[in-house]
């Protein structure tokens, strides 16, 4: 493929620059590739988002450069931003006090997949630092994933929403816990105040920045419609704003954007239709998400002896999290049956995941790769294959309002149910 890209801009000079045909010729045919695999499979379109840019990665696509820096970077961290800013105005936390069993869910399952990941690899004789950096990246599932996959299933029900609120949570802890622990790799200091400080920084810039993010928005809704097109900009806008600042003071975009989400929901407490209401912008912003993580992480230099490596922690991770939330589930309102639909719906990794490899490759040119190593053949496969065990689980639970019609036979949803 550069070959025949070298051989094109000889003789074609767009005026946006090669790299923006590029990729609005290769988001064009994901955008078609997503529909046609709906419309044929019944899988969620994520999942054809996620196969053109595999094998456009894997065919040498010249548009993404690893590691991500410069406008892929902060389009990445947009993309992702604009999720969790999604993600959080659906929490509101007053629910917690009633139901206080969901936070040990969260915390349960969030812990117990580190601690899984990580021994599983130090039993594979994989370096501790590394076998940690990839242990706190799997604590975080995909939350962009699995909205796209209730979208496109009409999902609603409490596994539907469970899994949700989990998926920010454990994403909440995985991007504190990676920036303060990539901040930390080559010091030596072992003391209490040396571990909690970059924590303590990184919470407290992002809390600055998500708070601003949640009274800039909250102010402009006191005379804006929530159905107006024009506050689908303006929040676009303060989003995209909030996510320069936040990387430009220490701070993490995407924790910032939950934060300011999060806050939002307990000043605005009214229903809000966050999907129509960001927009069509929105929608490409997250396709192009989609797109960008399955490209790079195809790019990345592929070993077939860490073939094992990338198994092991897919697996121990989807045992995890099942485990986790079954094991904290007594009183949480769900049944047994619908735990287990909750754990394997979080099985997704992302964009997410793909941010916080960048954060290591950036703190460490020895470490960093080595989880990168790892981490970003787990990514690549579970983007697809997380959204398929996602949409099964949520059919299984029986939360889809559309029936499941795969290669056009017809099945209905409830001979899908458990």
């Amino acid at each position: 493929m550069d070959e025949v890209m070298v051989i094109w801009a000889e003789w074609v000079k767009p005026s946006a620059g090669l790299p923006t045909v590029q990729w609005s010729l290769l988001l064009a045919v994901a955008a078609a590739a997503g529909h046609l695999l709906q419309r044929h499979t019944g899988l969620p379109k994520v999942v054809g988002y996620s196969l053109v840019g595999t094998i456009a990665g894997l065919a040498g696509f010249s548009g993404a450069a690893w590691p991500l820096q410069g406008v892929a970077l902060f389009l990445l961290e947009l993309g992702v931003a604009a999720v969790l800013f999604e993600s959080g105005g659906r929490i509101a936390l007053r629910w917690f006090r009633h139901n206080p069993m969901v936070l040990l869910q969260s915390l349960l399952e969030s812990v117990l997949t580190a601690i899984v990941v990580y021994y599983v690899l130090r039993w594979l004789d994989v370096r501790a630092s590394v076998a940690e950096g990839v242990a706190l990246i799997s604590m975080a599932a995909s939350p962009a994933v699995l909205s796209r996959v209730i979208m496109d299933t009409g999902a609603a029900g409490p596994v539907t929403e469970r899994a949700m609120v989990l998926s920010t949570l454990n994403t909440f802890y995985a991007l504190t816990l990676v920036a303060a622990r990539a901040g930390t790799l080559h010091r030596e200091e072992t003391t209490l105040f040396a571990t909690l400080y970059p924590v303590a920084v990184v919470l407290g810039i992002s809390f600055i920045v998500g708070a601003l993010l949640a009274l800039a928005t909250r102010s402009a809704l006191r005379f804006m419609s929530p159905t107006s097109e024009n506050t689908s900009i303006l929040l676009i806008s303060l989003i995209a704003a909030c996510t320069a600042l936040a990387a430009a003071f220490g701070g993490s975009a995407p924790l910032a954007a939950l934060i300011g989400g999060l806050m939002l929901k307990q000043l605005h407490p009214r229903p809000w239709a966050w999907t129509r209401q960001l927009g069509t912008a929105a929608s490409l912003l997250t396709m192009m998400m989609f797109v960008l993580v399955s490209v790079v992480a195809a790019k990345a230099d592929w070993n077939p002896a860490l073939v094992s490596l990338v198994v092991a922690v897919v697996v121990a991770r989807l045992v995890a999290k099942v485990l986790g939330v079954s094991a904290a589930n007594w009183g949480s309102g769900l049944s047994w049956k619908q735990a287990v639909w909750t754990g394997c719906a979080m099985s997704s990794m992302s964009a997410i995941a793909l941010l916080l490899v960048s954060q290591f490759i950036a703190s460490s040119i020895t470490i960093g790769p080595r989880i990168a190593s790892i981490a970003l053949p787990a990514i690549l496969l579970m983007e697809i294959l997380g959204a398929i065990i996602a949409t099964f689980a949520i059919y299984r639970a029986g939360e889809s309002v559309k029936p499941w019609e795969p290669h056009g036979t017809g099945v209905p949803a409830g001979e899908l149910r458990g």
